[in-house]
């Protein structure tokens, strides 16, 4: 399995393979913005893809961990911001009274807009929320990241790990605010697994308030645990024209199954979330802010 990263070192962009070790030198790719996704879109392979990356681009050894190093959300045209990030809702087998059936008929889930690509926090960054949210949950989750080429057709790449921070409480409120509830800062992880969407994906929650864990448990997020096929979802969103245009990069969340708020546990300002997704050896934390201004883009 490949793993592909960007980062922005020294104000320059580069790639690089695998997660790297901390403390351990890595070595990274000079890239330019956009590279990757002609590279995706031309090579028949992925091995291609990375020949296409490595070949002739200038080489630097950094040290994992260097404070001067920046990840990035994996493919994000930074340059154009020409990104969306949304997502399903409602999407786990947990969710519904019956097992889906193999023969029946497909019916779209609910579906989100979340923002642009450019408002994805990275992990250890802090995730900011309205001033006064009803009630938060975090939602782990795994992301399908696709590319559209000049012609609009989606390519799918590959999947990463993220968490939909959002304003349940709200949403209960009342259903129609669902776009309010979803207008919170979501972290991923900058690793790109080039593979297809795995069957499991599985880990553990930790809720720290002031320094010490406030609530765990567990999660599952892969296709085992989904009541949807994941390529009906996906094809089903293709089917408009908005999410097909020329050169869009799309983040597509899967959903997620009940968390700490059903729990009966509320998140606070400062508290820290964090999601490990053993199965995979991805982490994301980040502390949750109430209120405060936005990073600006």
């Amino acid at each position: 399995m490949y793993i592909l990263f960007e980062c922005e070192y020294k104000g320059a962009r580069y790639a690089g393979f695998d997660k790297p070790t901390p403390g351990q030198p890595q070595t990274l790719y000079k890239v330019s913005d956009g590279q990757l996704r002609t590279a995706f879109l031309t090579a028949d392979n992925l091995e291609a893809v990375i020949a296409a990356v490595t070949a002739d681009a200038e080489q630097i050894t950094v040290t994992a961990g260097d404070p001067e190093l920046r990840h990035l959300p994996p493919l994000l045209p930074t340059a154009t911001g020409n990104a969306l990030l949304s997502g399903f809702m409602r999407t786990h087998k947990s969710k519904f009274d019956t097992e889906p059936g193999e023969d029946e008929e497909f019916v779209a889930p609910n579906w989100f807009f979340k923002g642009f690509g450019s408002w994805l926090k990275m992990p250890g960054e802090t995730l900011v929320v309205p001033e006064k949210p009803v009630a938060l949950i975090e939602e782990p989750e795994m992301a399908l990241v696709y590319v559209n080429d000049d012609e609009g057709n989606p390519h799918y790449v590959g999947y990463t790990f993220g968490n939909d921070l959002c304003d349940i409480g709200l949403h209960r409120q009342n259903p129609g605010w669902n776009p309010y509830c979803k207008l919170c800062d979501t972290s991923m992880a900058p690793w790109l697994f080039l593979g297809e969407p795995p069957q499991s994906v599985t880990g553990q929650v930790t809720i720290e308030r002031d320094g010490e864990p406030a609530w765990e448990g567990k999660f599952s997020c892969g296709g085992d645990s989904l009541y949807f096929k994941v390529k009906d979802m996906a094809d089903h969103l293709f089917t408009y024209p908005a999410v097909r245009r020329p050169g869009l990069v799309n983040y597509v969340l899967l959903g997620a199954d009940e968390a700490s708020f059903h729990d009966g546990f509320r998140i606070a300002d400062g508290d820290r979330v964090t999601i490990d997704v053993q199965s995979h050896d991805v982490v994301l934390s980040n502390v949750i802010q109430y209120g405060g201004q936005p990073t600006a883009v």
